[in-house]
């Protein structure tokens, strides 16, 4: 069953693939690149497989339950494919009420590179630590990313909004930030190259370390330790030594990967500028000419405004529901639960802005873009770096 769940996986990565292809194909039509309510050929082949790549990883969901014998949503893995699912599953509806071919483009690479990240950490299947056995996990966990997940189409659509509008032929704070947001994705690109790698080369390092706790534990390493355990020792021969100590506060071996991911973007994005001899928001500007700005602005303000209360259900009124069940009390300030507040107040500061302020147009999809980033700096950062009672969802 875990095989099987695996290959249904795989297979809805290529059909992915497959779809953002023929979306790709698709903008090439003038006449139907432009959100037009009659898609071409290529778009209805692409809708077609990224349905048949949904049904495939909805597969996997169901057979990795079946197997496990809980939701599979209890580690980063499986959360972040759940994340992936529930962002094509938006997509799709979305298209279905807007017709618009060029939102697959922008949308389904983020889906791949979020599945992609998935597949980076460990697979393996273990019984639930006595916190997360409770049906409030299914109910949190899942609201959470089909929030996050709706709401992430708005950045899609932002970031389609300011390729377009920004005026790439000077250098300005717009074009920097733009360009920024592009070196975020690469540095994702570079996170899977780089562990691939060291995965292929079977790189171990072990460390023993002494926790929070003042307990003595043991902590393996699948890159080189540029950040060090908190008085953590190397017991594997032939490795390299860690270039700084990290105190206890701070998980090293999770910083150390973030690390090695901004470094293999860094060369990635200066291999591309090389290559292209442009910015990389200008290279692809050519395909957003035919996008109607007011359309994808219409389509990132629905999509918060429709994700938002999903994931303030999931990620604060069930999230404390499942902290009194859990831990005796509804809020502790865990660095998880202060930025699943940051990201509430931040979208509703969203939406007050777009209706009271009219913050329309470029304005909306810079904070779209700002949004996203929020989020994902609680899915990576605050998952994989600070220390805390979610740090579970990191191994």
């Amino acid at each position: 069953m875990v095989a099987l769940s695996g290959n249904l996986l795989y297979t809805a990565f290529i059909l992915y693939l497959i779809a953002t292809l023929f979306f790709g194909g698709s903008i090439r039509d003038k006449k139907h690149g432009a959100g037009q309510k009659s898609p071409n050929r290529w778009a209805k082949i692409a809708i077609i497989v990224t349905i048949a790549g949904f049904a495939a990883q909805l597969g996997y969901f169901i057979t990795r339950w079946v197997a496990s014998g809980h939701a599979p949503v209890s580690n980063l893995f499986e959360f972040m494919t759940f994340f992936g699912m529930s962002l094509v599953g938006a997509f799709i509806i979305i298209y279905f009420l807007y017709r618009t071919p060029m939102l697959g483009v922008f949308t389904m690479p983020v889906a791949l590179l979020v599945i992609a990240y998935a597949s980076m950490f460990p697979r393996d299947i273990s019984p639930l630590i006595p916190a997360l056995q409770s049906d409030w996990l299914y109910i949190h966990v899942t609201t959470v990313s089909i929030g996050e997940a709706i709401l992430s189409v708005s950045f899609a659509a932002g970031l389609i909004y300011l390729v377009k509008a920004v005026d790439q032929s000077k250098s300005s704070k717009r074009t920097f930030w733009l360009e920024a947001v592009m070196f975020g994705l690469i540095c994702t690109v570079g996170f899977i190259a780089v562990s691939s790698i060291f995965s292929a080369a079977d790189y171990k390092a072990s460390f023993t370390w002494i926790d929070k706790g003042d307990q003595e534990s043991v902590l393996e390493y699948t890159m080189p330790a540029i950040t060090g355990p908190h008085e953590g020792t190397l017991t594997t021969d032939g490795r390299f030594e860690p270039l700084v100590e990290m105190p206890a506060i701070i998980n090293a071996k999770k910083l150390n990967t973030v690390i090695w991911s901004i470094g293999a973007g860094l060369i990635l994005y200066g291999l591309l500028r090389l290559i292209l001899r442009k910015r990389i928001a200008a290279s692809i500007q050519p395909l957003v000419r035919n996008i109607k700005l007011d359309l994808v602005d219409e389509i990132g303000y629905r999509s918060v405004l429709i994700g938002f209360p999903v994931f303030t259900l999931g990620g604060l009124i069930f999230a404390m529901i499942w902290a009194q069940i859990a831990w005796t009390r509804f809020w502790g300030w865990d660095p998880k639960e202060v930025w699943a507040l940051v990201t509430f107040l931040f979208y509703a500061a969203f939406l007050h802005l777009r209706l009271s302020k009219g913050w329309h147009g470029e304005k909306s999809a810079w904070l779209a873009v700002i949004g996203f980033a929020i989020i994902m700096f609680n899915l990576v950062a605050v998952n994989l770096v600070i220390a805390g009672l979610h740090s579970y969802a990191g191994s």
